[in-house]
């Protein structure tokens, strides 16, 4: 809001008219003379203030206690001068409310205390003014007394629009700078600085989280498109008292949970009605300090999962996809050792044996099992498998052949 001259933040009262200059002086002059008591109606005021606002005043600090003290006192004498008509009073009394709606945003004093701190001072010093006028013995005219009244009131009006509206903007640059200074915290851990006890310190105070509290990552892909892949999930996560901070960082959208996090089978059904595509999710035994790892691993197992799927899952019950997307090298290796000489053998033998493959590792190796799954003769399976093991070189009860088969059939998402 631009500064007002002192004409208009100070409006002339209702009711009176430019020729009634006699009404104003005497209006003028009864506030002038309180400005003997003007510090000492102020500490009333703070004292009324620090004992009916007590909790706010306790968890700023004792540092508010004198800065409202002795703000008081400045807003008391220069209302009294704006109020006087003191001729250079208004502008300076205007940046004098500016800057107090600042300051208390940046203390984080709740804007309805403020303003209700002003209303109280206002009362006070109107209370003031007549009692000066009942102990002075002076037949104050009632119509002065109502010219006072509405100055002082419309004064507030002014005081009132012209903090607000600088509390809110202050208000509004702090939510950006520690928003910016979140996301930057969340970098940090996501690149592995969570590692360094200073930044992690650092960063558990940005984004107010205890040193003890359990954290996991959740990592949604945008997959190419540019909704919000998590919708509401944390409105519901919020409402059981779990702590959350989203980001975006190369095309994923992750986000650091701390607090009173479920146990991850429990997260991954919390989380299901709200993915619209692929999401991975894991746990951060250190806390903070681990955090890239827990980043890490919910990226992989989350692109462990077919693209365009819409699914949620926990890197635990993706482990083996997530071991070998994190050595791709190993990848042809295993497929050449394992499934290579299946795979070159013709149409349609080659995916016939490996349906059955697929059906007998579901099965622990059960034929009767796998042939009601294919709906073909216990026999049939047998022989098949027969073949499996001559083509391949392994062997279906070799725990350790079926680990290599299974890995593979992974990869080529059999």
């Amino acid at each position: 809001m631009p500064a007002r001259s002192a004409g208009s933040a100070f409006p002339r009262p209702a009711g009176v008219g430019t020729d009634d200059a006699v009404t104003l002086r005497a209006v003028e002059a009864a506030w002038a003379a309180l400005r003997p008591r003007s510090d000492e109606i102020a500490d009333a005021i703070t004292l009324t203030l620090l004992v009916r606002d007590q909790e706010v005043y306790e968890r700023v600090g004792p540092e508010l206690r004198v800065d409202v003290r002795e703000s008081t006192r400045e807003h008391l004498r220069r209302g009294i001068e704006v109020l006087a008509g003191t001729s250079d009073a208004p502008s300076s009394a205007i940046e004098l409310w500016r800057e107090t709606g600042r300051r208390r945003a940046r203390q984080q004093v709740p804007l309805e205390t403020v303003l209700n701190a002003y209303t109280l001072g206002t009362r006070v010093l109107w209370e003031a003014l007549v009692e000066q006028g009942v102990a002075s013995g002076a037949d104050t005219d009632e119509h002065v007394l109502v010219v006072a009244g509405q100055r002082v009131w419309s004064a507030l009006d002014v005081q009132n629009a012209v903090l607000v509206e600088a509390y809110r903007r202050e208000s509004t640059r702090m939510q950006r700078h520690d928003l910016q200074r979140q996301q930057s915290a969340l970098d940090g851990l996501a690149e592995g600085r969570g590692a360094d006890p200073d930044f992690a310190a650092e960063a558990r105070d940005l984004l107010g989280i205890a040193a003890d509290a359990r954290v996991v990552c959740v990592v949604a892909l945008f997959d190419g498109s540019l909704d919000e892949p998590l919708g509401a999930v944390e409105d519901r996560l919020e409402r059981i008292d779990v702590t959350c901070h989203w980001h975006v960082r190369t095309g994923r959208f992750f986000g650091l949970l701390a607090g009173a996090v479920p146990e991850l089978d429990e997260l991954v059904a919390l989380i299901v009605p709200h993915a619209t595509g692929r999401v991975g999710i894991a746990g951060s035994p250190e806390g903070v300090g681990g955090f890239a790892t827990a980043f890490q691993l919910a990226t992989r197992a989350a692109e462990s999962l077919a693209r365009g799927e819409t699914r949620v899952v926990s890197v635990t019950d993706r482990l083996p996809e997530v071991l070998l997307a994190g050595s791709p090298q190993i990848t042809p290796l295993l497929m050449q050792e394992t499934l290579g000489p299946l795979l070159a053998q013709p149409e349609p033998l080659a995916t016939t044996l490996l349906h059955t493959l697929a059906a007998l590792l579901r099965h622990d190796g059960s034929p009767t099992h796998a042939a009601e799954e294919l709906f073909c003769h216990r026999n049939t399976v047998i022989y098949r498998a027969r073949q499996i093991e001559q083509i391949t070189g392994r062997t279906l009860t070799s725990p350790r052949d079926k680990m290599l088969l299974g890995l593979a059939m992974m990869v080529s998402g059999h």
